[in-house]
């Protein structure tokens, strides 16, 4: 058996969890830069409020009906998420985290000890409750996809109350024929539309169809989601999860930046955070890509983009921050409002495996990479960075309802008066 553990709007019911006075509230989260909405709590839905529609255009609606507006606190979030894995992890034998409020969860040893599934879903939700205050559903499923369709079930159709269980054929077809075929996992909008001129509309429609027909006309992919909506197990998670074969840090600018020092600063910003994710997974790039552009919205859209190539591969982000000011001349141009900037480091290769040039020996200092690491993990991100790094925040992202981090900075964390 398998489940599924989501949780319900995370940003939205992360803004709550230290904040007891708006959980009744309706409450929406905005991208990077306060730009579009991202998520939006039980509450907002019921006032239909679109999710990616830009906050401008909304922000009459929402002052209108007292919604809470916050912007997004990616540091609470991910300590949120990591408090809430784990205490999920105590209830089964092999767990594979699949985005940052999705985990899949396999039974083995513990199916034994388990008579009522839905009980033990409920024992789930009411312990991450109780340990975060995250709301969150429970699908069980006897494949990968069934529980994902369980879970759906449990947060979005009516008779479930958080957990849902599809153990045989007859639970699958109650809950498969109230689904849409987009609804099932791996079923984009865009085949949707094909299978829907097939006159499959239903996730049981889906089910019905023959695999091999499915992946004549499709692909593989399709066949084997055929395949574990009738209850055969075809996709598995690996324990490890692969290295990233590309790796890239970009964000839009707060404000519009016009000078190229303020440019530089964020371009080698993004530069120390490309080089820490390669030391974490002990790769190296050869090759970095590094631009910047005007909006596209401006009367004169300006970009451009560079290849800096690299003798030796490396992960050292002093060796990525000179790149930067090598290409940033050719990168930068007068009278610019630039938007957006970031690098990109492809064609990586293993730090495992590198075999070292003897006439080009690599420049990169692993003994003062690995300090500048463990520094900022014991005392927190940014304690150590590049000189080049913090010369303006002109360039910082822009979070005007930015909530406190409770649990990642000192004076953020929550006062009680007793």
């Amino acid at each position: 058996m398998y489940a599924l553990v989501d949780a319900v709007a995370f940003y939205a019911s992360a803004e709550k969890v230290f904040d007891p006075t708006i959980r009744k509230r309706p409450v929406v989260v905005l991208t990077n830069n306060d730009g579009c909405i991202c998520a939006t709590s039980p509450e907002a839905r019921a006032l239909n409020i679109p999710k990616f529609e830009p906050y401008f255009k909304l922000k009459g609606y929402l002052n209108q009906h007292n919604v809470v507006v916050r912007s997004s606190n990616y540091e609470l979030y991910a300590d949120l998420s990591s408090r809430m894995m784990n205490v999920i992890g105590r209830f089964c034998d092999n767990q594979y985290v699949y985005s940052i409020d999705e985990s899949f969860l396999q039974f083995k040893g513990f199916a034994s000890l388990i008579d009522d599934w839905h009980q033990y879903g409920q024992e789930i939700r009411l312990a991450v409750w109780r340990e975060t205050k995250l709301p969150v559903g429970v699908g069980f499923g006897i494949t990968p996809t069934l529980a994902k369709a369980a879970n759906h079930a449990a947060k979005k159709l009516e008779g479930f109350n958080g957990v849902a269980v599809i153990d045989d054929k007859h639970s699958a077809q109650a809950i498969l024929s109230r689904m849409k075929v987009t609804d099932v996992w791996g079923i984009g909008g865009r085949l949707g539309k094909k299978l829907n001129l097939m006159r499959i509309y239903s996730a049981q429609d889906l089910a019905n169809q023959s695999p091999k027909n499915m992946r004549k006309q499709f692909s593989v992919v399709v066949e084997r989601t055929v395949e574990e909506l009738n209850g055969k197990v075809c996709l598995s998670w690996d324990e490890v999860k692969q290295d990233k074969q590309e790796i890239f840090s970009t964000r839009s600018f707060g404000n519009r930046v016009t000078d190229i020092q303020s440019l530089k600063s964020s371009l080698i910003t993004h530069c120390a955070i490309v080089g820490k994710k390669l030391r974490q997974q002990a790769s190296l790039t050869n090759r970095l890509v590094i631009f910047a552009h005007s909006s596209p919205h401006e009367d004169k859209f300006y970009k451009r983009s560079y290849l800096y190539d690299f003798p030796v591969p490396t992960s050292d982000s002093r060796i990525l921050a000179k790149a930067v000011s090598e290409v940033l001349p050719l990168l930068f141009e007068q009278g610019v409002r630039f938007y957006k900037a970031g690098v990109g480091a492809i064609d990586l290769v293993s730090e495992r495996y590198m075999q070292e040039d003897l006439f080009t020996p690599s420049s990169d200092n692993q003994k003062l990479m690995r300090s500048i690491d463990g520094i900022n993990r014991l005392f927190g991100k940014g304690t150590i960075t590049l000189a080049s790094e913090q010369q303006t925040k002109q360039w910082a992202m822009k979070r005007e309802f930015l909530s406190p981090r409770y649990t990642t900075r000192w004076k953020d964390i929550p006062k009680i008066v007793c």
